[in-house]
């Protein structure tokens, strides 16, 4: 029992929310999920049982369907595929193949994986059930088969269509299953290009080839979606399936999924790395308790002592640091879909993944309406990553409203050679500075009152 709740420790420790500021990730369309493929055990997920748009995400189950007729030897990799008027008649992302050509199911799947052609999702899908209607109605009996209870597919493309709905976890677990039933076939998802008719296609999956360990799978997008991405990683023998929906930009997209793979690959080192100091018996600090310290001493007040938490400049007793776990222990069970939910992670072990630093920058939440003025901030964290430490501000801006009249800011410290990021509230009266930290407190949040006048 020690050493699970060590381990559990360290993936609280370590992966730190990521939740871009709402601007970049619109609040009703974006979804994420990161488990581990091995053992299924949920990393993070925040509204992962919401549903949403797969938009090209649907390529999955249609390449699902493909892997399958070709292992019941209905067809080969050889095998030619006729493209109909139907199926040419689809918008881009298209090969376009004319009506009457034909191609090879191997040039197929290429075309599915990297181009994300719609032509060639309906010539598979003519193929394979005779329409596309046939077809889509077949993935989603398939789908529920496999465990995608949230998911129902009216087309082979992810072509817009209100009934054609799933959820983050869903997506996951396709994804886990596309790996696991055919891992023949599963390396055409780590390919970044292919050339058909003289013309070379490169992928939309911009992470594979240069995010260290991914080696797959697949994007998505309509505007009713945003930018979508499934994508699995391995390293170290250990193994990642990490989805992201609503994107407002690709490479927002890419970056937040390359930040949450990044954050569970540090969990799943600092959890290794923690078993194998409790197996020798060595001592180490509680990682809750080191946060606890970490977030004391960069707020500028006196550290945690033996006896309990930082005090704040009044004299008061701060609030401790509360960090939060998901009870969520595998991959197929679902989730609620409420607020509470949220993992939240007060971490200094994400990494930044795009921007520059600044030594203060505000985080880009909405404009306060008025400025109180005051000396006092209320700090919420200290983070290894900006993007970390901007998705704090917004987290805890929507707990307290008090702070809506507080001025959000991120701020660059150094400690032991290296940069962290401490999130704060600013231009606070001292009144309301502590009633939030209380409020917040309440609420099992990360808090400490500053008084900045006499700081400096």
């Amino acid at each position: 029992m020690l050493l699970r709740h060590l381990a559990a420790c360290f993936v609280v420790f370590a992966l730190a929310l990521a939740v871009p500021a709402g601007s970049v990730f619109a609040q009703d369309r974006y979804a994420a999920f990161v488990a581990d493929m091995e053992t299924g055990e949920v990393l993070h997920a925040r509204r992962p049982d919401a549903a949403r748009y797969p938009a090209s995400l649907t390529k999955m189950m249609t390449l699902y369907m493909l892997f399958e007729a070709l292992e019941r030897g209905e067809l080969t990799l050889s095998s030619q595929l006729v493209m109909s008027r139907e199926a040419a008649s689809r918008p881009p992302s298209k090969l376009g193949v004319p009506a009457g050509n034909s191609i090879s199911v191997e040039t197929a799947i290429r075309a599915l994986v990297i181009r994300s052609a719609n032509d060639v999702a309906v010539m598979v899908a003519e193929q394979l059930a005779g329409s596309e209607d046939a077809f889509a109605s077949a993935m989603t009996d398939r789908a529920v088969a496999l465990g995608l209870t949230a998911t129902v597919f009216r087309n082979a493309s992810g072509l817009p269509d209100a009934a054609q709905r799933t959820t983050a976890r869903d997506m996951a677990r396709l994804a886990h299953a596309l790996h696991r039933d055919f891992p023949q076939y599963f390396h055409y998802f780590g390919e970044r290009s292919f050339r058909y008719a003289g013309r070379t296609y490169t992928t939309h999956n911009t992470l594979v080839g240069r995010v260290n360990g991914v080696d797959g799978l697949k994007t998505g997008y309509i505007r009713a979606s945003g930018f979508n991405i499934a994508v699995t990683a391995e390293r170290s023998g250990a193994r990642l399936v990490t989805v992201v929906m609503g994107g407002a930009t690709g490479p927002v997209r890419d970056a937040h999924a390359q930040e949450l793979i990044e954050a569970a690959f540090s969990t799943l080192d600092a959890r290794r790395d923690g078993l194998i100091l409790a197996s020798l018996g060595s001592p180490r600090i509680s990682p809750i308790r080191e946060q606890e310290i970490l977030t004391a001493e960069l707020s500028g007040v006196a550290g945690p002592t033996a006896m309990g938490s930082a005090a704040s400049e009044s004299g008061q007793a701060a609030p401790p640091v509360r960090i939060v776990v998901e009870d969520i222990s595998e991959l197929d069970r679902p989730a609620r879909d409420t607020e509470s939910d949220r993992v939240r992670f007060d971490s200094d072990a994400a990494t930044a993944s795009t921007g520059q630093r600044a030594a203060a920058t505000t985080a880009s939440l909405p404009a306060a309406s008025t400025r109180t003025g005051g000396g006092w901030a209320v700090q919420v964290g200290a983070f290894g990553s900006q993007a970390v430490a901007l998705a704090r501000l917004e987290t805890v801006l929507g707990l307290a409203p008090a702070l809506s009249a507080a001025s959000p800011v991120t701020e660059e410290v150094a400690r032991d050679g290296r940069s962290l990021w401490r999130a704060r509230f600013e231009a606070m009266d001292p009144a309301v500075a502590r009633q939030v930290c209380a409020d917040l407190a309440r609420l099992g949040e990360a808090c400490f009152a500053v008084n900045q006048d006499a700081q400096g």
